[in-house]
């Protein structure tokens, strides 16, 4: 079980995130929702990897390679193209007779494409493999196995970069394992490989424009991916721009 630890997310109140969430904020009233399915204890389910196909659909020796040996979910998102805001999000899941994809969502990413070495301000989303550990929003809990924290810290001002509001973008939130904390709340600043390499990655839900960094799908399929996520499953998403995942 994880722990939140109100005081160290209130050490953002006066910075802003580089990525998607910039602008949100840690607030005082953030509740912490632990996982309430099955429990803790619960083991995995068994998995024959012999009978599994050696790895998902797309990715290249060189990605493949990342991604943990005993992850059994894989959240792809492959970008259109290196500078294109436009990607596609698919949820892959290995049992015991291989890996299944699940649905295909359109989704967008950050507005100038995808980037190897991630910068503050580069407005481009970093290519990479990253776990899934924690999640929150705006909105209650839906039922995520995930850790997940409420809170009116996730708040979304202001427009997008083609004049669209931002409004509810925060709603549902899941961080990506890129510069920050594993086993904390999205909204903790911690930034392990210095302020300079940005932070902030989140999936979050679309607000029918580029991000800052993140990846952003449909509020419906957001809610779809907490419910399917489960931390015994090790969940990693991959991303980037398709000939780099396919290296």
């Amino acid at each position: 079980m994880i722990t939140r630890k109100p005081g160290v997310a209130l050490l953002a109140v006066s910075l802003l995130l580089t990525g998607c969430g910039r602008g949100a904020s840690a607030a005082p009233d953030h509740k912490t929702v632990t996982p309430q399915a099955g429990a803790p204890n619960t083991p995995a389910p068994k998995i024959s990897a012999e009978t599994a196909p050696r790895q998902v659909p797309g990715l290249g020796p060189k990605t493949w390679a990342k991604v943990p040996s005993d992850t059994r979910q894989a959240v792809v998102v492959t970008g259109r193209g290196k500078n294109s805001s436009r990607s596609t999000v698919v949820l892959y899941e290995r049992t015991s007779d291989g890996w299944h994809a699940g649905a295909s969502w359109p989704a967008h990413n950050a507005l100038k494409g995808w980037t190897d070495d991630h910068r503050i301000g580069d407005l481009r989303s970093p290519i990479g493999v990253y776990t899934l550990t924690d999640a929150g929003g705006l909105l209650d809990d839906p039922g995520t196995k995930l850790p997940y924290d409420r809170s009116t810290g996730f708040t979304s001002p202001g427009t997008g970069f083609e004049g669209e509001s931002l409004l509810g973008s925060f709603d549902y939130v899941i961080a990506i394992d890129y510069n920050r904390r594993p086993g904390t709340t999205p909204l903790d600043w911690t930034r392990p490989l210095g302020a300079s390499r940005g932070g902030g990655i989140w999936f979050h839900v679309d607000h029918d424009g580029p991000t800052q960094g993140c990846v952003s799908i449909a509020k419906e399929h957001m809610k779809e991916l907490l419910l399917a996520l489960d931390p015994r499953l090790n969940p990693v998403v991959v991303m980037g721009d398709a000939a780099s995942l396919a290296r």
